[in-house]
């Protein structure tokens, strides 16, 4: 369909005051509707436009140009509680500022801005100093598993059972929680994407959760925790669901500050058929990680990557497959009493251990370069990786590998790790 007059609408055209200040919701959600019914163009131009969440239809194409900001509201109130899985476990949390919730055919363009407000989710879960908040209280009672879940925060992009959707060249920044969730959804393709100022916990810049066909390019993204990761569940949840998240493409991204690109922790329905390649690290924590626990269960397998650059990087392969234990393992206080939530519920069930220790095999990884240049600081191991005794990460290879560290770290539990060509510097720390 051409689009002409009738087929493009704009909030203004409903009332949208565009200042920062008047809440825009309804105007906005009204442009969507419109342009839903024939097909069309949502056109949002230069101006800042405060609101909840706003809810895309099939066949919409929603076109930020340059100076206009979606500006999330820091009112819980305008984030109305929907079903939908928060790391791993299905449970009701509030909807996001952009929503894509089982529909098709559905474009986010333009050179605007979504822009979540998170400072006041982040004060919420860390208090004004990084040391309190909801999850001081939590660790105090030896709950540190459950406040992740408790502390709802909005995530500023969610692509849910959906498929079609391209998500293009705007900027993402100050997220409550999570930027971009992709979850159960298929033929996604993100591109361009500037993400960045998330500095607040469990900022991830891009989750593929439990999804296939999915294609991420040229995104330049800083975070607080896993710059892009893929997961497929959580425990017993996650292995009740059983959804493989699969056919995963990324390529041609820079990662500043985060986590790197993370397989995990959420691994219960599996992931498998991974292409990473040409991407650049600057100042991560973690290069290419993988993570998981011994209750989440899940197979990894058939990962390729390559072509990878990564400067200052503090562990390039993390490999841990027993991550965090005081958040990945599940257990009420003694003198807690019985009255918990339904998400509580699902997190506590007990898996057995044939379930519950996840198996990874079959990776190549090569062509990879990771310096530390003059004036990093810190410690650095070149290889953190942890398998199981009873389940070794199988079937490894590393070729044409160029590597400076601090000191080599450690590999176990490993069967039919292959090397060639792979050049390690230990510098000293």
């Amino acid at each position: 369909m051409m689009l002409t007059e009738k087929t493009e609408f704009t909030p203004l055209q409903f009332g949208a005051a565009a200042d920062g200040k008047t809440l825009d919701t309804k105007a906005i959600q009204k442009a969507i509707d419109q342009a839903a019914a024939v097909g069309g163009l949502v056109r949002i131009p230069a101006g800042i436009y405060l609101t909840g969440s706003l809810f895309l239809k099939s066949n919409v194409t929603f076109h930020m140009e340059e100076g206009a900001v979606i500006l999330g509201a820091s009112e819980e109130c305008q984030y109305p509680v929907i079903p939908s899985r928060v790391a791993g476990i299905e449970m009701k949390w509030p909807a996001g500022v952009m929503n894509v919730i089982g529909q098709k055919n559905v474009k986010i363009t333009g050179k605007g801005l979504i822009d979540g407000q998170g400072d006041f989710w982040w004060e919420k879960y860390w208090g004004t100093d990084r040391h309190g908040g909801m999850r001081r209280k939590y660790e105090d009672r030896g709950l540190r598993w459950a406040v992740d879940y408790d502390c709802t925060r909005p995530r500023n992009v969610i692509v849910y059972e959906s498929e079609n959707v391209i998500l293009e060249d705007f900027s993402c920044q100050r997220s409550a929680f999570w930027n971009i969730h992709l979850c159960y959804s298929s033929h996604v393709h993100v591109k361009g994407l500037q993400i960045g100022e998330n500095q607040g916990p469990s900022t991830d810049g891009i989750d593929i959760d439990s999804c296939s066909h999915v294609l991420v390019e040229k995104c330049t993204i800083s975070c607080n925790d896993d710059s892009i990761c893929l997961k497929a569940g959580r425990d017993g949840d996650g292995l009740r669901v059983n959804r493989v998240c699969q056919q995963v493409e990324i390529r041609d991204c820079l990662l500043k500050e985060g986590q790197g690109i993370t397989l995990g922790s959420e691994t219960s329905g599996g992931i498998c058929n991974v292409w990473i390649h040409d991407i650049e690290f600057q100042g991560t924590e973690c290069g290419f990680r993988i993570k998981s626990a011994k209750t989440r269960g899940g197979l990894i397998r058939d990962i390729k990557v390559e072509h990878l650059s990564m400067r200052n990087v503090r562990e390039p392969f993390s490999w841990n497959l027993n991550w965090n234990s005081a958040y990945s393992y599940c257990q009420l206080p003694p003198d807690y009493g019985t009255s918990v939530p339904d998400h509580w519920k699902s997190m506590l069930q007990t898996v057995p251990e044939e379930l519950g220790i996840p198996k990874v095999r079959d990776i190549t990884v090569r062509q990879v370069t990771a310096v530390l240049e003059n004036g990093f600081s810190g410690n650095s191991s070149a290889f953190l990786i942890n398998g199981y005794e009873q389940a070794p990460i199988e079937n490894i290879r590393l070729e044409e590998v160029y590597l400076e560290a601090g000191r080599l770290g450690h590999i176990e539990h490993v069967k039919n790790f292959s090397i060639k060509n792979v050049e390690l510097k230990l510098l000293g720390q």
